[in-house]
Order: C-alpha cells, then structure tokens, then sequence
C-alpha cells in the first residue's frame, strides 16, 4: 500500500477511529526517518485524551523468583538460569510502606507484583488485608495487583478489599504465543482479563515488544487489546537477560521500539498507554520520545532491573513539555478514574 498520511491517521484515531491492518502494519514498516510523522501522530490522541500528563506508577516486586510457568522471556522463571532474587511473599508493612512511599512520589498507581500461577490462598489473605490498610492510609493512591492467573471470586475479594486494578499481560499474540510459553495458553491469559473486568476491577493488560516476533504479531496484540477493551497497557520492551530462554535474541532498535509503541496508541487511542519495562535499555538516548505516544511511566525500576532513577524521570518529563499528572481528587483523597460497572457477560 501505498504510504499513509501519517498526520490523517493521527487526527483519524484521535476521534476514535483506529487504523485498518494494512495501515498498522506500514507504521511498523516505516522507514525509520518517517519516525518523528508517526510520533505526532501518536500524540494526537494521546493529547486528546490525557494533556500533556505523565502518570506515574511505582512497582513492587513482592514476591520473586521460583515461578513455576516457562515464560522465555523471564528471569523469575524457574526454568532459567538467572541470579534472579528469591524471596516468598514480603510483609504487610513492607506492601504498605511501599504504597506511602508512592504516594510521597506523587505516583498515581502503586503496583504489587509477585511470582507464580496464581496466588495461594494465604498469599491472597495477607494482599487482601495490605489493601484494607492502603486504602486506610493512602486513600487517593490507586492500587494494582499483578497475581498471575486469578479466578472470579479471588478477582471479587480483591475489589471488596480495595483494589482499584490487577494487571494481566497477554505478552504477545495469541499465534506467537506457544513460542513464549507452554506451561498456559493465551487463552489462559485472555480468560484472567475477563474475570478481572467481571469483578469490575480495571483491565491492565499489555505485553511486550522485541522478542523475535513479526510485525503482524504486534499488530494482532494491538487489536486484541482492543477488542478486550482494557483500560491501560504496558508496553514492556524486550531487553534479553542472561540465562533465560530469549537470552540469544537481539533488543529492538530504539526508533522500532518507539513506532510499536506509537502503534499501540493509535490502535487504542483513548487508554492509559505506559511505556513499561525495558525503556531505559532498549530507548536508550530516545526515551524522551516515549512520551509523545505514552501517558505513563514506571519510576524506580522495574521487577528485576533498576530503572534511571526517580530525579531523572522527572527531569525527563519537564524537559520534553510534559508535567507529572497530580489530581486534585487524589490530593482530597478522592479518585477521579471512574468505577467500572460490574460485568456479568463472559465476553467483557
């Protein structure tokens, strides 16, 4: 096909048109001096929807190591070789300390990570009752677990806890799945994100890009969250660790990092998009760039690798225009995010 007018394509998904296919695809293809057109038409959307606002979130890795599943990718897993940290399930203190220290960053969204499946029915008491107390002590903080698989009535018991969200990544699309991991299917993967928006939680699913997949891969990603219609995505980018399964393959460059990311915001123009883990390895010099197609960023690292530290990311920030998104409903210790509505269809 011929090459799209990017500037059309953007103001296109800015009023709530996505890309076809075909136009999906030439984004990725695009030659990489056509890298700053594709990003202003990233920020067309973006701007619509979120301002100039970087919403940050901070991530706790609460539980690490040991992990059962297969994941190529992951340094957790128990299959790989890594000096990957191991360490059961932290303290309520240390969760809770963790959210007050978030709040004190002005992060928007507090992050609770851990390794595994699926949470043990102790592990989910003790998360259970960390939410109780940030919710006491931190009001405005949204908050987010990330437990592996999680079934409706665990999804329910963390909403009546407190819990604002649970992150759920696809990883990749569902043809290129079976390659990334063969202890779960997509499927798997897919059903969690249902229950999670049944529980009316909010849908955090995203997945990573640079892992040796194809264009078209990225693509059926970009659409499948849509079609699921989660309320934010992380973009994650591979970056290779020693001893896993994906060790051997080479990062992204920076500028097809940045049109994947540009991509998943025209794809689902009106939704938290985060340029996640990885940013700082694979953007290297580019980072700034990020942030004209993502509303979001992790600050201080990630679950197994530091980030560039807090100072940085805010300089980051208001040097490139943006501002840190600091709401005035979260200060009176209110929420502005509006409460998703219970959902009994299967289908989201």
């Amino acid at each position: 096909m011929p090459t799209p007018d990017w500037t059309a394509l953007g103001r296109r998904a800015r009023d709530g048109g996505p890309p076809s296919r075909e136009e999906a695809l030439a984004v990725l293809r695009a030659p990489d001096d056509e890298l700053l057109l594709i990003l202003h038409a990233a920020f067309l959307p973006r701007e619509r929807h979120f301002g100039r606002r970087v919403r940050l979130h901070l991530l706790l890795n609460a539980k690490s190591g040991r992990c059962p599943e297969d994941c190529k990718f992951c340094a957790q897993s128990a299959q790989a070789g890594t000096d990957a940290k191991e360490y059961p399930l932290v303290p309520m203190d240390v969760i809770v300390d963790g959210a007050l220290r978030a709040r004190d960053l002005q992060a928007a969204v507090y992050c609770v990570v851990t390794s595994g499946r699926g949470p043990a029915a102790a592990e989910l008491d003790a998360l259970c009752g960390a939410a109780r107390e940030i919710r006491r002590r931190a009001p405005g903080l949204r908050l987010c677990f990330s437990l592996g698989a999680l079934a409706d009535a665990d999804a329910r018991r963390l909403r009546e806890a407190g819990t604002d969200r649970f992150n759920h990544n696809l990883e990749t699309s569902e043809r290129r799945f079976p390659e990334v991991c063969t202890t779960h299917a997509f499927a798997d993967r897919a059903a969690t994100v249902l229950a999670v928006k049944r529980a009316g939680l909010h849908a955090c699913c995203g997945g990573i890009v640079g892992m040796g997949e194809a264009p078209e891969d990225i693509v059926d990603l970009a659409f499948a969250l849509r079609d699921l219609d989660v309320d934010s995505i992380p973009v994650n980018f591979f970056n290779p660790r020693p001893g896993t399964g994906f060790a051997d393959r080479p990062a992204m460059s920076p500028a097809q990092a940045l049109k994947a990311l540009a991509l998943l915001r025209l794809v689902n123009p009106a939704k938290d998009i985060r340029a996640a883990g990885g940013r700082e390895a694979v953007l290297r010099s580019l980072q700034p760039l990020a942030l004209f197609a993502a509303s979001s960023i992790f600050i201080e690292g990630y679950l197994t690798t530091p980030g560039q530290g807090y100072d940085a990311d805010r300089r980051m920030i208001t040097d490139t225009g943006f501002e840190v998104e600091v709401e005035a409903a979260r200060e009176a210790g209110g929420t502005e995010e509006k409460e998703p509505q219970m959902n009994t269809d299967e289908h989201g």
